[in-house]
């Protein structure tokens, strides 16, 4: 009880913030979430050594894309009601403008680590922006113990309860699994990590939005009334507190959760990239929360939607299986065995990512990380994940929401402090772009 009321309230400030955070940064940076032409066009930015432009987006979307896209937005239906549907898209709207902000600040204030490889995120720009080395070392110690035991705990437990709807197997076995693909992906370093990612992300994504098509074309007459049941209930004011506000709070936490814009964590994978051109990244980044919410959660809502949920009678409640029901009910048996498959996938993707942003908030305690720190760390994960079969799910929610709340805070405090930098960052990108077409006129 004390768990809930302490995750409500920190939820109450930290959607405030976020918010707030959101629509400054919107009429500061000129409305940049809609500048959807620089989007495309960053699609094709280059760099020649390292990590690729691209190959940060796909790491960013392989953190996002994870369950929270699929039983996250189960159980914001199944807490916060049809409504909270829309709250998550109004917030992937909003949050896209802090997604760009902290992508420009994790570029400008990133630091080397090894050759053609750089480190960065909130932590470093904490430090190196504002001069607040111990806040910087306060929100790395959360990412650790936020991805590394709480975030990678859940991709682990939404595996095993998806298994064992499908199959009679034990924990063990599916832990014993998950951790030896995850032990050769991760010991590969970086570029394995990114590598890995790039050819998943792209995979799973195509896959999962053309079986949401599928459905919809199957139940084409349901669609025009599922949106406006969305749009119907996100206003829904009686009861204020149990109605509008729930649907609101419970839509904005698991839409960030999701997309994790304004939390810093997408600053983390897109500063390894090796170039400076902050803005181009930024524009890259917005790209994958729109990917993430406005596609993959809207897929996962449709699917549950057009089905009889309400049906569902659930105890310890992740959220996959209300997923897992709708797929069985569209797809029968095939259904079952389509929708574990999109959680292997995007499961182990976001572990790979969140295992990555925990060695990167790791290098920003220690200035030389020795292969024994490394290797420690890659065991706690791999254990972590073995214990996140077997742990309850309501727990591991509970833990992640709390850290996350408390990740958000310090971001967007560092976001509001750093907001000329932002400004600045992208008032010279775009001279750059009127005097490059200038030269070219003559």
């Amino acid at each position: 009880m004390l768990v809930d009321i302490l995750n409500k309230v920190l939820w109450a400030g930290a959607t405030v913030l976020i918010v707030y955070a959101g629509i400054y940064f919107t009429w500061k940076l000129r409305f940049v979430q809609f500048h959807f032409k620089q989007m495309a066009k960053s699609l094709f930015t280059k760099a020649e050594k390292g990590i690729k432009p691209y190959q940060t987006l796909m790491m960013v979307l392989a953190g996002r894309i994870g369950v929270g896209s699929i039983a996250g937005v189960a159980l914001a239906i199944y807490l916060g009601g049809v409504g909270s549907i829309f709250w998550m898209w109004i917030i992937a709207f909003i949050g896209a403008a802090n997604s760009f902000a902290e992508t420009v600040l994790g570029i400008l204030y990133k630091e080397k680590d090894g050759k053609d490889i750089y480190k960065g995120g909130p932590s470093y720009y904490l430090k190196n922006g504002l001069g607040y080395g111990k806040l910087g070392a306060i929100y790395a110690f959360i990412i650790i113990i936020s991805y590394i035991f709480g975030f990678l705990g859940i991709q682990a437990n939404t595996i095993t309860k998806s298994i064992g709807e499908i199959v009679n197997i034990s924990p063990i076995i599916v832990g014993i699994v998950i951790v030896f693909f995850t032990f050769i992906t991760i010991f590969g370093g970086i570029k394995t990590i990114a590598s890995t990612a790039s050819k998943l992300v792209p995979f799973m994504t195509i896959g999962y939005i053309g079986i949401a098509l599928y459905i919809c074309f199957l139940h084409i007459d349901m669609i025009p009334t599922i949106f406006g049941t969305i749009l119907k209930e996100a206003f829904t004011f009686k009861p204020f507190v149990g109605g509008f506000l729930g649907t609101f709070i419970i839509g904005v936490q698991r839409g960030i959760f999701s997309n994790e814009a304004g939390l810093g964590t997408g600053a983390i994978a897109s500063s390894t990239v090796a170039t400076n051109d902050s803005c181009s990244q930024g524009y890259l980044q917005m790209i994958g929360v729109y990917i993430t919410t406005m596609l993959i959660c809207t897929s996962t809502a449709v699917i549950i939607l057009t089905s009889p949920y309400q049906n569902l009678v659930l105890n310890d409640i992740n959220g996959i299986e209300i997923t897992q029901f709708a797929f069985k009910y569209h797809l029968g048996d095939i259904g079952s065995y389509m929708i574990f498959f999109s959680i292997i996938l995007f499961s182990f993707s976001t572990i790979l990512t969140g295992y990555y942003d925990g060695e990167s908030s790791l290098k920003y305690f220690l200035k030389k990380v020795s292969k024994g720190h490394l290797f420690l760390l890659k065991g706690i994960t791999l254990a972590v994940l073995f214990m996140g079969c077997l742990l309850p799910s309501n727990f591991l929610w509970n833990l992640v929401d709390i850290m996350v709340a408390i990740l958000a805070f310090i971001n967007i405090y560092a976001l509001l402090k750093l907001k000329q930098d932002i400004v600045r960052e992208l008032k010279e990108y775009h001279q750059k772009r009127r005097k490059g077409k200038e030269n070219m006129v003559r």
